[in-house]
């Protein structure tokens, strides 16, 4: 990662507007401000061609961008294609964290209404979390975005404000609780769900899903506390495209009033159509703190941040969940009709246990008995779906309202148009590499065209390619449709690239990110984050 004094400020990157050469920090601000040391300095360009500068008009990153030659002058000036850019052009990206936003929940004067009341309602003490989290220093100015320190000092062009929604003020729609029947619906029954993804399942990996048929679409899973905090990497998680026409957001946590509070967040700050609940986190540190699948072992304290969230969204909640901590114990079909009485309007099963994590295959007779159980509330089953047929298996005929696949949208996320076209996609390597090329375009849009972005967007597409390697092209096959828990023998693709795409060695993952992102940087290394990547 590059050191802060090796990064230009952001005030430079268009050093022909008058506006933004000079830095309004000076002297305090912690980048570099010697363009022609930066210049001097900086990796070669990978290409000429500017997606964003192509798509928009102008590229945001300026000097700093790393396909700049053909919106750059011999001088460095920032050349603007009047015939495409548009200046008042709505922000394309909703819920970036503002720095008021930010400043009011570092400093405790965002106003939670809606969930002091019903805290105070039901007594409910503050939780430690809550109280450490007045101690978290509010000078983090270094806090990541994604991974990537944010510009504190210097407003990066990365992190621009959005105003679309107030703030934390009091106001009597604040006190005022929607009754049920006013709530928004919400009906996917029969919708393709893209699963929330850690790491994965970030911004730009969802637009591709989103084209290729995907319905519905979920940020990776959000910890309460940590946007109570207004931690930028946090925030940058809830981000949502204007592509994404059925959005939600998935928080974890473990207690009633940071989780009551975090909602009362959502419901004023963010533009979400749901928010969904997780209790089926298996990773341990999530375990024992008491959140994720630890909730499902604690039915009493997870039915009180549900009574406390509902009471305070004006839109629906949602919850994923496993079966059970325990493998020989399943507990899920007891705790579903206490959420469906609770007003949860869509439980999500993945028929695993936490115990069993992602060994053995989904239980979806399991599945069925809840959805049954479940009635009339939608629910919908997780787990193996790697073809339509598995989906027709699942689904036709069944109790299940729908489906959200996970592993199987990041191992060929052409998935969704299989199902809907009902047919196997004998999917070229050209065809791959283009979805890839997409991937990475709005990879760039989303991290940054600056050689931070650019790495950055090769760490995620290297992610995402620990999981693609595993898809067998159907041509290929000798058993059609592939699933998802066999092992696949080393084969020959029926050309060069394909070979390389089937490959689970890492350097060839790294091969295939320089084909898109150009020679990788000195001692470079890359160790899948992942661990849902594995067959075991």
């Amino acid at each position: 990662m590059l050191a802060t004094s090796d990064m230009l400020c952001s005030h430079l990157y268009s050093p022909n507007e008058d506006s933004t050469t000079k830095c309004p920090f000076g002297d305090r601000c912690r980048y570099m401000h010697d363009l022609q040391s930066f210049m001097n300095a900086k990796p070669p360009d990978i290409s000429e061609n500017c997606y964003l500068f192509k798509s928009y008009g102008k590229c945001p990153y300026g000097v700093a961008c790393r396909y700049g030659a053909k919106h750059l002058t011999v001088d460095l000036k920032n050349i603007v294609n009047e015939d495409i850019y548009d200046s008042t052009r709505a922000k394309s990206t909703f819920n970036v964290l503002s720095k008021v936003l930010q400043e009011q929940l570092r400093k405790r004067t965002f106003e939670f209404v809606r969930s002091e009341a019903h805290l105070g309602r039901i007594k409910q003490p503050v939780s430690k979390e809550t109280t450490d989290s007045t101690h978290v220093n509010n000078l983090q100015s270094a806090q990541l975005v994604e991974g990537v320190p944010a510009q504190e000092d210097c407003v990066a062009a990365r992190c621009t404000v959005s105003e679309d929604v107030p703030l934390g003020g009091k106001t009597d729609e604040g006190v005022i609780k929607l009754r049920p029947d006013e709530k928004k619906k919400f009906d996917i029954r029969g919708k393709l769900y893209l699963a929330p993804l850690t790491t994965v399942g970030n911004l730009p990996f969802r637009r591709v899903c989103k084209e290729l048929g995907a319905d519905v679409t979920c940020g990776e899973m959000a910890m309460a506390t940590k946007l109570l905090q207004g931690q930028q990497s946090e925030w940058a998680l809830i981000k949502r495209h204007e592509s994404e026409d059925l959005f939600g957001v998935q928080v974890c946590g473990a207690h009633i009033d940071t989780m009551t509070r975090c909602a009362e967040l959502i419901n004023s700050q963010a533009n979400v159509d749901f928010v969904d609940i997780n209790i089926g986190c298996p990773i341990d540190i999530v375990f024992k703190k008491g959140a994720g699948s630890a909730l499902m072992g604690r039915a009493t304290r997870f039915e009180g941040i549900v009574r406390g969230m509902t009471e305070v969204l004006d839109f629906p909640l949602t919850v994923k969940m496993r079966t059970g901590i325990y493998s020989k114990t399943s507990t899920a079909h007891k705790l579903i009709p206490k959420l469906r009485d609770g007003g949860v309007s869509l439980v999500t099963l993945h028929g695993r246990s936490r115990e069993q994590r992602y060994t053995k295959m989904a239980d979806w007779e399991y599945i069925n008995s809840c959805a049954l159980a479940a009635s009339p509330m939608p629910l919908f089953g997780n787990g193996d779906i790697l073809s339509f047929e598995d989906y027709n298996q699942q689904v036709a005929g069944g109790n299940i309202a729908g489906t959200m696949i996970a592993r199987g949208a990041l191992i060929k996320p052409w998935i969704f148009t299989e199902i809907k076209e009902q047919r196997h996609w004998d999917i070229s390597s050209s065809e791959r590499l283009d979805i890839l090329r997409r991937y990475v375009n709005y990879g760039l849009e989303h991290w940054g065209s600056d050689t931070q972005g650019v790495e950055n967007t090769r760490k995620f597409l290297m992610e995402w390619l620990s999981f693609l390697y595993r898809y067998i092209p159907v041509g290929v096959l000798e058993t059609v449709p592939q699933r998802i828990n066999e092992r696949p023998p080393t084969f020959v693709g029926r050309d060069e690239l394909e070979t390389l795409m089937a490959s689970s060695n890492c350097q060839d993952w790294i091969k295939i990110s320089e084909i898109l992102l150009g020679p990788v940087p000195q001692s470079f290394s890359f160790m899948p984050k992942h661990k849902a990547n594995s067959y075991s």
